[in-house]
């Protein structure tokens, strides 16, 4: 078992960087966080919900980052292990508390955010704390930008992308936008930008790609403002719109499978892990467009179906399930 990490999965590891945290959310939709009667925990954070994505797919998965020693973050390290997500690169902080999060659900499914995080332990993870034989052994390192916005976490971020990137690992990224939590609009477009030209997969959603670019037009070439000479694949999702995806060589878009939205957490995650999964062990698939095609197709079956439930990690689909739904 040691050499595989801990995860259970099958084929090469992803190793997913950044914070877990839990997400509260109101037992009724469309109304505010005052309003709300009562309220669900919900295990959240997107690098976690990606980990917890390849795994249900039956990908090898470990997760990187810090949690509070206490109920909550021991919580939150049995539902990684639960799910098949190797624990060996959690740490437990006993100065600081897990990460919360207060949701709201719009009455259309979309949401909005209250943290508690000043400062939470995934905020206090510091470069001489990485695992990193853990981070030597990725194929595929995936992070967002949450884990910018403050040091210590940000020298330990670079630091285990450098490391990853050094062993041969494809840098994966999705800003994952979460604009209550930097200091400013200008300071997150600084600082998600800053390590833009180090992945060479980023997916952005049409609401990210609107703030990087400070275009009101979600179209190629605002799109491609953003490509960049070490990108192999950009990618934007377009929700119940599917996806559109630019290489070197071919662009196009994908479309959606249509389902009854309930809640829209961790769709992007669910997408991301599939994608993530299918091109780990063939990374060719980037350089050939109807293979690529397909596997954009699976992802966003996989990003559908994450909206049919409350929450995200209930909601990330099997292998089956997501076929099920492509084959139709």
């Amino acid at each position: 078992m040691a050499a595989n990490n801990g995860a259970v999965g099958s084929g090469s590891l992803i190793v997913s960087f950044g914070e877990m945290l839990i997400d509260f959310v109101p037992t009724v939709s469309g109304v505010s966080l005052a309003e709300a009667p009562g309220f669900l925990k919900a295990p959240g954070g997107a690098p976690a919900n990606v980990a917890i994505a390849v795994a249900r797919l039956g990908g090898r998965a470990s997760f990187v980052g810090k949690l509070g020693d206490d109920e909550f973050g021991h919580m939150l390290a049995g539902i990684l292990k639960e799910n098949g997500v190797s624990a060996d690169g959690i740490l437990f902080d006993q100065g600081a508390r897990t990460a919360l999060a207060f949701v709201t659900l719009r009455a259309d499914g979309e949401r909005e955010f209250m943290f508690y995080r000043n400062p939470s332990a995934d905020m206090l993870l510091t470069p001489d704390e990485l695992n990193l034989e853990l981070i030597r052994s990725a194929k595929v390192f995936h992070y967002g930008s949450i884990s910018l916005i403050v040091e210590p976490c940000r020298s330990a971020h670079l630091k285990a992308m450098e490391v990853a990137k050094e062993a041969g690992a494809l840098l994966s990224y999705d800003p994952n936008l979460r604009l209550p939590l930097w200091p400013s609009a200008e300071e997150a477009r600084t600082q998600i930008m800053s390590i833009w030209d180090k992945a060479e997969v980023i997916k952005v959603s049409d609401v990210e790609l609107e703030f990087l670019t400070g275009s009101d037009k979600i179209d190629d070439e605002s799109a491609l403002s953003l490509w960049h000479p070490n990108l192999t694949l950009l990618l934007v999702t377009l929700g119940e719109k599917g996806c559109r995806y630019y290489t070197k060589n071919f662009r196009g878009a994908v479309d959606a499978f249509h389902v009854n939205t309930v809640d829209t957490t961790g769709a992007g995650d669910s997408f991301v892990g599939a994608l993530l999964c299918k091109i780990v062990d063939d990374r060719s698939i980037l350089e050939d467009e109807a293979r690529l095609r397909e596997v954009l197709k699976f992802a966003n079956a996989c990003g559908a179906i994450t909206t049919t439930k409350k929450g995200a990690i209930p909601a990330l689909p099997t292998e089956a399930e997501a076929l099920t739904l492509v084959k139709g």
